[in-house]
């Protein structure tokens, strides 16, 4: 059974120091790493824990509903179990992930796209009980919309962008207070110039 959801979110720039020193070990605290196929094309990470003493790595886990992710991805040369969840029936493209050192996971209840929910439930029949999620807009902005994370945590650095800069969640929908979304923060600390803000999701649209 999945015991707790954590979402890794940056508003800094750079993550450096004791901020990098924080995120390796949340990983290492974490059975699984999730992200979706999007932040492997777009920023190719390993997602591994960089800590001494470290033995054994958690779970790579992508959403990678078409199998795009490429076959010299960073994370499929690393230590360690990287798991797609897709729902593609391509086998050329499934044996050359595999060859390269994907386990493939084909989902149930495929319509457009990789149904979150299942995604969590083959984790726990895998006996993963922690994950966290380091990812992009979109697969964050899914999970809070289908009520699956548990707490956030926020890195906010003291700069300020526009309105089209990229942002942390895609909730399109969320336009009126009523819409919102509520959080209950648990803590709060100055990291150099930074904050970082840790929030438990309360409940949804109230």
């Amino acid at each position: 059974m999945i015991k707790r959801i954590w979402l890794l979110l940056s508003l800094t720039l750079f993550i450096i120091g004791a901020h990098q020193t924080f995120i390796q070990r949340l990983r290492a605290r974490s059975s699984a790493i999730l992200t979706g196929v999007g932040t492997v094309l777009a920023d190719n990470p390993s997602m591994t824990v960089r800590l001494e003493g470290v033995e054994s790595q958690p779970v790579r886990v992508v959403v990678d509903t078409n199998l795009s992710m490429p076959t010299d991805s960073k994370m499929l040369k690393e230590p360690g179990q990287t798991v797609l969840m897709t729902c593609s029936t391509d086998e050329h493209i499934a044996q050359a992930l595999k060859d390269a050192g994907a386990d493939i996971h084909m989902m149930p209840y495929c319509n457009t796209s990789v149904d979150l929910a299942s995604v969590l439930q083959q984790l726990s029949d895998m006996q993963i009980n922690d994950v966290l999620l380091e990812t992009g807009a979109t697969l964050s902005g899914a999970m809070l919309r289908a009520g699956l994370i548990d707490e956030l945590i926020i890195y906010m650095a003291p700069i300020l962008m526009g309105n089209n800069a990229r942002g942390l969640f895609s909730l399109p929908g969320l336009e009126s207070m009523q819409d919102k979304i509520e959080l209950d923060i648990t803590d709060q600390r100055l990291v150099g110039q930074d904050i970082r803000i840790t929030a438990k999701v309360r409940h949804l649209g109230s």
